[in-house]
């Protein structure tokens, strides 16, 4: 299949953008109350006046794409077949707000790694579906109770019986890292590992308070000044997203279904804030706002928060690791936790109480990076996620 948006959906989406109406915002030059009119006012112009979207779109289609139904829910996926002698089936899964074109900057090498200087033997055959709800074919209907865990057992069934894969390897970020961690929990024996961003516990988004990092906790008064300035700084960028998309995504979704400008202001926020420096050109901004623009998937693409705390996960073993398949990790600098440096990084993960949930094999942490790892820094994620799979299938 070819992806392609009608002219009249195009049009549609022009006449909006031309009717933008934006707020008053003085006193926010320096961004304190949320995104400036200053950013986006010109984004807007661009997405107007000089934005393709049908160059982005033939980019895409330089791919194969399919779609396909699991378990009766419309699943659209993206390929790169892999070169080399003997392919690692890979699912590579992204996350919020996130699109499937995040992996576009890693998927060739995945594949294809003599043509990177790589060694064909680590070559992949990459997998690379849309979230159900995100992006393509469209919003969800027929199953709008999904959260990560249930897709991993929709991945899985994709992977094992429509594709034909007896065993498999599995990457992800953000929600991917959580989909990601459950198919190592619930299907081990049938993946060679798993490779991720993050090593949260599956049990993140359970609780009364699931859209609270700090689950209600008050951060003590003798907290060293710089420990406080950067718990304060992470809660920042991260609590309204998260509070949002758990307890009032379909009320913000009216807005952002009907306003493009809102859309992505939205979206921009998490893009600014969680990558780390200038990570995406006005274009990158677009099409990944133009994929959930023109299939109406925002609604659909938020509720997996609230999906994740209403149906909370629970395991389907005991055994510890809860995570039995190999595991890899990528962290970044990024996001190092408070009063942990890069170089402390790995060792700090493994002693926690998050180290305990995985069967780790290879973890590493890089200065450079943020969220968004595999767009922010593809090279490093590559060694990585190669790494590990040498690893767990050696």
């Amino acid at each position: 299949m070819k992806i392609y948006v009608p002219d009249e959906v195009l049009g549609d989406l022009r006449r909006r953008l031309e009717l933008t109406r934006l707020p008053a915002d003085e006193g926010n030059d320096d961004g304190f109350y949320g995104v400036p009119v200053a950013r986006l006012r010109p984004l807007v112009d661009h997405w107007l006046d000089g934005y393709d979207w049908r160059k982005a779109e033939a980019a895409i289609n330089a791919y194969d794409h399919e779609q396909v139904e699991v378990d009766g829910v419309p699943v659209h996926y993206m390929r790169r077949p892999g070169v080399g002698p003997d392919p690692t089936p890979l699912i590579l899964t992204h996350g919020w707000p996130w699109t499937f074109w995040h992996w576009s900057k890693v998927v060739d090498a995945l594949a294809d790694p003599a043509a990177h200087g790589g060694d064909p033997a680590d070559a992949f055959d990459v997998i690379v579906p849309s979230l159900p709800g995100f992006g393509f074919p469209g919003p969800l209907r027929n199953r709008p109770e999904l959260n990560f865990w249930m897709v991993a057992d929709l991945w899985h069934t994709l992977m094992t019986e429509v594709l034909g894969h007896e065993r498999y390897a599995a990457a992800g970020c953000d929600i991917g890292a959580l989909i990601s961690g459950q198919l190592g929990h619930k299907y081990a024996d049938s993946l060679y590992g798993i490779h991720i961003g993050s090593g949260q516990k599956l049990t993140l988004f359970n609780g009364d308070r699931g859209w609270d990092l700090a689950q209600g906790q008050v951060l003590p008064d003798d907290l060293p000044p710089e420990i406080r300035d950067r718990i304060i700084a992470l809660d920042r960028r991260f609590a309204s997203h998260l509070a949002v998309h758990v307890l009032d995504s379909s009320t913000l979704a009216h807005a952002l279904s009907d306003s493009p400008a809102g859309l992505l202001a939205w979206l921009l926020k998490r893009w600014d804030s969680w990558s780390d420096g200038d990570a995406f050109t006005p274009d990158d901004l677009l099409t990944h706002t133009m994929i959930y623009w023109v299939n109406n998937s925002i609604g659909t693409s938020m509720r997996y928060y609230a999906n994740a705390n209403r149906h909370p996960w629970t395991p389907s073993h005991d055994r510890v690791p809860a995570v039995e398949a190999p595991t890899g990790i990528t962290f970044v600098g990024y996001e190092n936790p408070p009063g942990v440096t890069t170089d402390q990084r790995v060792a700090a993960f493994a002693a926690s109480d998050r180290g305990g949930w995985y069967n780790h094999v290879n973890l590493t942490a890089h200065d450079r990076g943020g969220h968004f790892i595999p767009w922010e820094i593809p090279d490093e994620w590559v060694d990585d996620l190669r790494r590990t799979f040498r690893k767990a299938r050696g």
